[in-house]
Parts: C-alpha cells; structure tokens; sequence
C-alpha cells in the first residue's frame, strides 16, 4: 500500500529555522508580547508560541519516526487553512525574536513559513495575492502609472538629474501621502542639499511581496531589487536617503540577498542623516514648535535595523519641542499594527493594534505622537481616529505626524500634500 506524501513541505525553511522549531521551550514569554494575540482578544492559536508548536507537529507527522516508519499523517486540509490564517495574523514586528528565551529568529522563521505556504498553495491571505500582480504591471501596488510618482512635486522644489546624494521616496510617499514627500525635498533643498530621484524609473522596494512570503513569484523581489539599485548608480549616488521605514529595510537587508552581494552605495534613513547636520551644526532652526511630542518606532526601522537613538535626537533639538517616551519603546515597543500585509490582508486586526498604541501616546499626554514611516502614520492616524468615534478621552486633541514633516515646520517651511 503507497504511503501518503506529506501535507506540507520543508521548501523555504533552513536547517537552523528546523532546529529553532524544537528550541521553543514553550515557556510563554512571547504571548505577552504579542500586538496582534492581544489586540485579537487572545484568539487561540494567534500567538508566536502556539504556531510554531503546531508547525512542530505538522512537521513531525510529515516527516517524524512514525512517519518514516507507516508513511506521513494527512492534515486535514481545515487545519492548514486555519494556520495559514494565523500565520498571517502578525505583523513580523519582531518582538517575540526579541523577547525569546531560546533566541529564535521569529521574523525570518515567519516569513519563511509564509513562502512555504505560498508554494504549497495555502496562502497568502486575501488581498495579500495582488501584490506581485500589481507591482509586475505597474511597478508599485497602487494601480499608478510612472510618470504620477512626479505629480507631487512641487515648482519650488529643485531635484538634480545627477547627485552624490538619492532621495529614494517610495510608492506611499510619492503616490498616496505626498506631504511626507514634500517635506522631505523641501528640507533638504533649504539644507543646501544637492539630491537626485529615481522619478519615473523608480520601483516598488519589494517589501509587501517579501513580508508576505511571495518573493518568488516571478523572481519579483530580486527584479525590483536588481531594477533599483542600476538606476541608483546610473544617477551616481553614492548615498540614498529614504523617509519610509519599509523602503530603508527593504534596501538595507532585503536588497544584498535578493543580489548575493552587498550594495554599491550607502543606505541612510532620514533621521539618520538630519542627526549627523543637527551634530555639526549644519541645522538653523527658523521657528519653534512648543509641544510636547512623543516617538513610535517602526518596526523596520528600530528592531529589524537599529536605528533608535536617531530620531529621538531630531525631536529633542527642535526648539521648544518638550519630548516624553511611551511605556513600551525602542526595542520593546508596541507594533502600530500595519505591517506584515495585515492592513492589506486583515484591516481591523491592524486598527485594533494602532488603537492599543495611541492609548499608550495618551497617557504622555503628548499633543503630537510622531513617527518615521508613512504606514505608521496611516494606521496610527487611523487609530486616532477609531479612539475619537469612541470618545476616548484626549483622542481628538492627538496629532499624529511624521518626524519629517515637524523638521519642515520647524525650517519655516510650507508642508502641502496629502
């Protein structure tokens, strides 16, 4: 009698991501931690410790000592369906790796258990699946033709054809929240800043694709990676700067895999970059902003890249800026809920999470909650908003904004865009 073949595979899982399944000690730490079980209600089986249990033992009655010996166990196919759906219920923000007492690495063993579904046929989840198929068509998942990523640009604004230093705005900047893109340029036009842009030959990073576990289909992830960095050095940059926290890691991390090979020129946030003037004394504030203001972090760019002293810095040397911190922060901090594909794939998952982090801007009593992303600022503002409709109080008085666009301000300069 043929013994049945496995219900699922090992494609996209390494030798050490096998060997981290059995280094779970089921000790618990990361639920406590997680954004999305919490703001689920603590749905059963959402959490980072209960998916990598039951991966465990799919994987043991596809391929365990009973399996070898009688053939593997057949998963019903309602299970798969509904570890798929909490495999998709995260935001890959990182904080159970953190947290974890065996030192697993949740984010790439959850992104290679996305890939491993995607290949199996069982994910990714709901709109999660246009990605590829947009950013293939269109170069970035808006639906928007090239030239519109030069629509935002204002008259004023002066973008060399060539430059030592990129501005590399990215499609939600550039094609749906302009006003951080203006900010930007304008900051660093007053700045004496020589920059160029990709503008029309600018493509999607490939985050979405690559957080979703579909950077295979079509070789997407490596073709935009590939596409990108030869038109950086067609423009001869030798630095690029980015004010979305996707786009930085994208660049920083996912590029030099997609390639096999480290970058031809340097990767540099924002803040990173007005933190080395502000130190130099290169920056010459033109007005003050007498609030008080507190700091989410992204998750791309603090715990998967590091970067969290910067930012603050920015903030603080604003004039009249009162700065205060949250309860969970830098590397402990809270998820705003957006990233992972949940606001695509599973919208009120990702506000219930945005509006557990404004509650916590709240109790600061802070007047501005700031970030350094633009889908930070979407969600966060989103959350805001859900609080407002709620009556929770001092939601309606909380401003939610890009560190960014309160450098503009703080120049004396005009912030439009959406």
């Amino acid at each position: 009698m043929a013994k049945n073949k496995p219900s699922i595979g090992t494609k996209n899982l390494t030798a050490v991501q096998l060997m981290e399944l059995d280094a779970c000690t089921r000790c618990g730490e990361c639920v406590k931690w997680c954004p999305t079980y919490a703001a689920s209600g603590q749905k059963p089986g959402l959490a980072p410790r209960d998916k990598i249990l039951r991966w465990k033992e799919f994987m043991n009655k596809s391929y365990g000592f009973k399996a070898k010996l009688f053939g593997p166990q057949e998963i019903p196919s309602s299970e798969l369906e509904e570890f798929k759906d909490d495999v998709y219920g995260c935001t890959t923000c990182g904080i159970c790796g953190t947290v974890c007492e065996s030192g697993i690495n949740t984010v790439e063993l959850w992104e290679a258990m996305r890939a491993n579904l995607v290949k199996e046929g069982l994910g990714p989840y709901g709109k999660q699946s246009m990605f590829p198929k947009l950013v293939n068509q269109y170069n970035n998942p808006y639906l928007a033709s090239p030239e519109d990523r030069l629509k935002w640009i204002p008259d004023d604004v002066k973008i060399a054809k060539k430059a030592n230093i990129l501005y590399f705005g990215g499609c939600t900047a550039e094609l749906r929240q302009t006003k951080l893109a203006v900010a930007t340029a304008r900051v660093l036009n007053k700045l004496g800043i020589e920059f160029t842009m990709l503008g029309e030959e600018e493509w999607c990073c490939g985050s979405a694709m690559i957080r979703t576990g579909q950077p295979h289909i079509e070789d997407i992830a490596r073709r935009v990676a590939e596409h990108n960095v030869e038109a950086i050095k067609a423009k001869g940059a030798t630095k690029v700067l980015y004010a979305c926290a996707g786009c930085f890691r994208s660049s920083k991390i996912d590029w030099p895999r997609q390639l096999g090979e480290e970058l031809p020129f340097e990767v540099i946030h924002i803040t990173e970059f007005l933190q080395d003037l502000i130190k130099k004394g290169k920056i010459k504030w033109e007005k003050s902003i007498n609030k008080t203001i507190t700091y989410h972090d992204p998750c791309h760019l603090g715990r998967h890249v590091g970067v969290y002293d910067a930012p603050r810095y920015v903030l603080e040397n604003i004039p009249g800026v009162k700065f205060v911190e949250m309860d969970r922060v830098k590397e402990f901090q809270r998820c705003c809920g957006a990233g992972g594909g949940v606001k695509a794939g599973m919208p009120e998952l990702a506000l219930g999470v945005a509006e557990t982090r404004v509650e916590d801007a709240l109790e600061t009593q802070a007047d501005i909650l700031s970030s350094a992303c633009p889908f930070c600022k979407r969600n966060l503002q989103d959350g805001a908003d859900s609080l407002n409709k709620k009556d929770t109080p001092g939601a309606e008085k909380l401003e939610v904004e890009d560190i960014i666009v309160l450098v503009a301000e703080a120049l004396g300069l005009e912030v439009t865009g959406d």
